[in-house]
């Protein structure tokens, strides 16, 4: 029989848990706002995990961890896109091309990242299928569930404290107008810098996550973070919602536009 239920009352976190201490074998799929995603466990451990809209062949995940070229990515693709990923694994270990070290560490690392984007989905539905195991021309790893389970409730934490300082996306963003704001002392990433391009009160913090490509986890540690430096505020959005506007200056006067340049400009060259 299968186990089915609502995120909201059972957590990805605890049903690692619950594998990993019963030490299950079955395939969980999951349907959330994000997507769905299959995640395959053998006796207690992750043994595979795939977002449906992502490519999780073997050679696209080498390529993404640079095991082999774009060339060699390209040939594959062109070539070898009959080949089961055993059948290509084997290929690439008798050509030379890749070890078989490479390529369980380069999927471990793949299925992990999965599972950790899978921590921030609160909302959709899942369903637990025992005894269905991985199909046979798939590669299976074994990666302990441990360590995932203590870096799930961290992540879970972390959320909790962001919905709270930024309980919807749907509010926009501002430029705080603080002369003891001195940008030379804070030290922005490219997504933050990134972000800031996007800052105008037209702007919601949810369109500004679809511009820069950032999942509802990622914006809101950035927005907090700028928060916390003084650099913008939260406000209502302005006016009806908008297309996305790259617009550095949420003000149309002269004045405070120069004002705003010169400090961003004065943080460049800190750099």
């Amino acid at each position: 029989m299968a186990l089915k239920g609502n995120l909201r009352d059972f957590t990805i976190t605890q049903l690692l848990n619950l594998v990993n201490l019963a030490k299950k074998t079955g395939t969980l799929e999951i349907q959330g706002s994000g997507g769905s995603a299959t995640v395959i466990f053998r006796e207690g451990k992750l043994a595979y995990a795939q977002f449906a809209n992502e490519d999780a062949s073997l050679s696209s995940i080498l390529h993404r961890n640079k095991k082999i070229t774009r060339s060699q990515f390209q040939l594959l693709t062109n070539r070898a896109q009959n080949m089961t990923d055993k059948e290509l694994g084997l290929l690439l270990i008798n050509a030379g091309y890749v070890s078989q070290e490479d390529i369980l560490t380069s999927l471990q690392s793949y299925f992990i990242n999965v599972v950790q984007r899978l921590f921030t989905w609160v909302e959709g539905f899942f369903q637990f299928e025992q005894n269905m195991t991985l199909p046979e021309d798939k590669i299976a790893v074994k990666v302990d569930l441990e360590n995932l389970i203590i870096e799930g409730a961290r992540q879970m934490r972390e959320w909790e404290l962001l919905q709270d300082e930024i309980p919807s996306l749907e509010m926009a963003l501002k430029f705080t107008d603080r002369p003891e704001t001195n940008l030379r002392n804070v030290n922005l990433s490219v997504e933050e810098w990134r972000v800031v391009s996007f800052v105008n009160p037209k702007n919601t913090i949810n369109q500004i996550a679809k511009a820069t490509n950032l999942s509802d986890m990622e914006i809101r540690k950035v927005v907090y973070g700028l928060l916390q430096a003084g650099l913008v505020e939260i406000i209502r959005p302005g006016g009806t919602p908008v297309r996305i506007t790259n617009q550095m200056f949420p003000t149309p006067n002269r004045d405070e536009q120069k004002n705003l340049l010169t400090r961003l400009v004065d943080r460049i060259r800190a750099l």
